[in-house]
């Protein structure tokens, strides 16, 4: 019940952080006031902070502290029992065409079979349920495990769970999933903004974990003309996430998940 409630708050959450939300409650907001230096002025902050979370080089800038930096791992150094991907990556399933819609997320996967096929590791464990608040994708483990057999990948070495709806259940399920392992050190892998929240709950779930990032924001430093001064939409959608993300950190530490 506890977690149920707390799944639900977080998509909750999800919409008062945005951006969006912001700039459209002020807009109502102006629409609705009947006094015009009022109107004038929300007016004026609906723009700026479009403005603010619109800039793509102010985004790279904030995002380069929060994400985790990219790291090289050397096949003839390292070598790890499990590498374990977070799901997170469709948008949707077509159940009559069995066809999965991927989203940008699915570099956590392309990394994760870069990492088993150069050997680094031995077993994938794939991480993920349906996060989705109406249950509308389905269990995105079993239908990545399902599309790696339609390309032909030995899922042999694939092992999936399906339940876990957030970060938390990853780790728990992850945990049930590999317990017998669990001091073998584990390459975990999932977006890079995300990797902070995702290594706290599994070292709280008692792994022994390294990192891997995937689908970075943040990239190399640019200085030109459009991405200094020209608003990008994608930015704001950027800022969304990553203030959903360090709420849910905060949250999480709340609720002892870190």
């Amino acid at each position: 019940m506890v977690n149920t409630m707390f799944f639900i708050l977080s998509k909750i959450f999800n919409f008062i952080f945005s951006p969006y939300s912001w700039i459209f409650a002020l807009l109502i907001w102006a629409l609705l006031t009947k006094n015009p230096i009022k109107r004038k002025k929300l007016l004026w902050i609906s723009v700026a902070i479009f403005y603010i979370f619109s800039n793509s080089f102010l985004l790279d800038e904030v995002m380069r502290l929060w994400e985790k930096p990219a790291v090289t791992i050397d096949s003839q150094k390292q070598h790890y029992t499990y590498v374990v991907v977070l799901g997170g990556m469709m948008s949707y399933y077509d159940t009559k065409a069995k066809q999965i819609g991927f989203n940008k997320s699915v570099d956590r996967l392309m990394q994760g079979l870069k990492i088993l096929n150069k050997g680094i590791a031995d077993t994938l464990v794939f991480s993920g349920g349906d996060g989705s608040v109406l249950k509308s994708i389905g269990p995105e483990g079993d239908y990545i495990k399902n599309y790696l057999g339609d390309i032909a990948f030995d899922t042999l070495r694939v092992k999936v769970e399906s339940k876990s709806q957030n970060t938390y259940e990853n780790a728990k399920y992850s945990s049930t999933l590999i317990k017998s392992n669990k001091n073998h050190k584990i390459l975990l892998i999932t977006s890079a903004f995300h990797l902070r929240r995702a290594i706290g709950c599994f070292e709280k779930q008692g792994f022994n974990v390294d990192y891997y990032p995937a689908d970075r924001i943040s990239g190399k430093r640019k200085f030109t003309f459009d991405h200094l001064l020209i608003p990008q939409i994608e930015a704001m959608e950027k800022w969304s996430v990553l203030i959903h993300e360090i709420s849910g950190y905060i949250i999480y530490k709340i609720m002892g998940y870190l």
